[in-house]
């Protein structure tokens, strides 16, 4: 990556990853100045999130992280629409737009067998999901990555219920850094920073006993392959939020805190999305927390009010034709099917309109991120943002603004803002 390139070449002499330096400097600030800070992941679900990552993070003058799964980027382009590489030229173009000097971190997140909706979908025996994964790993250090989410805590052969062996989710987070370092050092490319654990059910680090059978078991497993000077700057924790969840528990947060901390390690929380109290993240010793889900409900909301305006716009006559951007999103997300994953007990998969209209647009605003570039959909939005620029109304600019806000947010909450001036 181009941006902040006095902070990479720093972390080059200093022998560590730009992330693990950027978390070793935050430790020092607040040696100094007793702030605590927390660094912000945005999952880049979009080309809109994208932008507006960027534009917040330079005027917070922040670090910016993103987190992008396999479902979104990879090598068969993913729902954005871009493979690793066309992912670091696009945030490295929009970078160059805003003269952005911040650090920004990219990184892989949830990388791991049969977390790929796609995998899953085909069947892939172990052997061929575990070596489509080593695949994206080598397309994303060839790319520019800063980091990498190795997460094999998951295994559909097991029989429902039951949780994967601590074990082999240590054997097989060993194999996945050792084949990722030997692609690494083989072609000449620069540290990167890793991450393990996940905060989900079958992740199986649901206490801190098993949290530190697991770190142990990593660190004898890497010490064993010769790689000492390997190790994760994030383990993912369970902090009390999920996907339908918005509670941090501060409690929780602080032990695993203390425990990765013996270990050389931070946490990282997933579903940080509409958290109600953010400012405890950084209190409690969070070393970073993802936010992805909330900011495609924030594009959807501003594309909402554009047609409002777009609808008025047409009523007196001032636009030819409606865009019918809401009516055009529905029909997409419904289509897709994405929406099924996430339906509740009790709920339809079979049929959309049989649920509850509340949870028909929870559906719809967190499913537009799998549909944002179908054909059909950037049709409606081009003719949308046509319509209202063609009478003086700066529409992206308010699409941007809305997910700008949120992001805002978490830069001041988690402390963020003016850190790159010190770091």
């Amino acid at each position: 990556m181009i941006m902040n390139s006095d902070l990479r070449n720093r972390a080059k002499a200093h022998h560590q990853p730009l992330m693990d330096f950027i978390l070793y400097r935050i430790k020092e600030l607040e040696k100094e100045t007793g702030i605590r800070r927390t660094i912000f992941a945005a999952c880049p679900n979009s080309i809109s999130v994208i932008k507006a990552a960027l534009r917040s993070a330079k005027r917070c003058d922040s670090p910016i992280k993103f987190a992008a799964t396999l479902n979104q980027v990879d090598t068969d382009y993913g729902y954005t629409g871009l493979n690793q590489k066309e992912f670091v030229n696009t945030i490295r173009s929009e970078s160059r737009k805003l003269n952005l000097e911040v650090p920004v971190i990219i990184a892989i997140d949830h990388g791991g067998p049969w977390l790929k909706d796609k995998h899953r979908l085909t069947n892939l025996t172990f052997n061929e999901t575990f070596a489509e994964v080593k695949k994206s790993f080598e397309a994303a250090i060839a790319a520019g990555y800063d980091l990498i989410h190795v997460d094999p805590t998951i295994d559909i052969n097991l029989p429902a219920g039951t949780t994967i062996p601590i074990e082999l989710v240590a054997a097989r987070t060993v194999e996945l850094i050792v084949h990722t370092e030997q692609f690494r050092l083989k072609n000449g490319y620069s540290q990167i920073s890793y991450e393990v654990g996940t905060e989900e059910v079958h992740g199986g680090l649901a206490d801190i006993k098993t949290f530190n059978r697991f770190l142990d078991l990593l660190k004898s497993g890497l010490n064993e392959k010769g790689l000492t000077d390997v190790w994760p700057c994030f383990v993912v924790g369970k902090v009390g939020t999920d996907l339908h969840t918005t509670t941090f528990d501060p409690e929780t947060a602080k032990k695993l805190t203390a425990a990765a901390s013996a270990y050389g390690s931070v946490i990282k929380g997933h579903y940080t999305d509409n958290v109600t109290n953010p400012h405890d993240y950084p209190l409690s010793g969070m070393g970073a927390a993802n936010i992805g889900p909330e900011f495609t409900e924030c594009e959807y909301d501003g594309l909402m009010e554009l047609e409002a305006i777009e609808n008025k716009l047409f009523d007196k006559n001032s636009i030819p034709k409606l865009s019918l951007m809401r009516k055009t999103l529905w029909n997409e997300v419904i289509a897709s099917g994405r929406w099924k994953k996430w339906v509740l007990a009790g709920e339809n998969p079979s049929d959309f309109y049989t649920i509850s209209p509340e949870r028909q647009e929870w559906l719809i605003k967190t499913g537009c991120r799998y549909i944002w570039q179908k054909p059909e959909v950037i049709a409606s939005r081009s003719l949308l943002y046509d319509n209202l620029q063609g009478v003086g109304i700066q529409a992206e600019d308010i699409v941007l603004s809305h997910i700008e806000r949120a992001m805002d947010k978490y830069f001041y909450q988690f402390n963020l803002t003016g850190l790159n001036a010190i770091l």
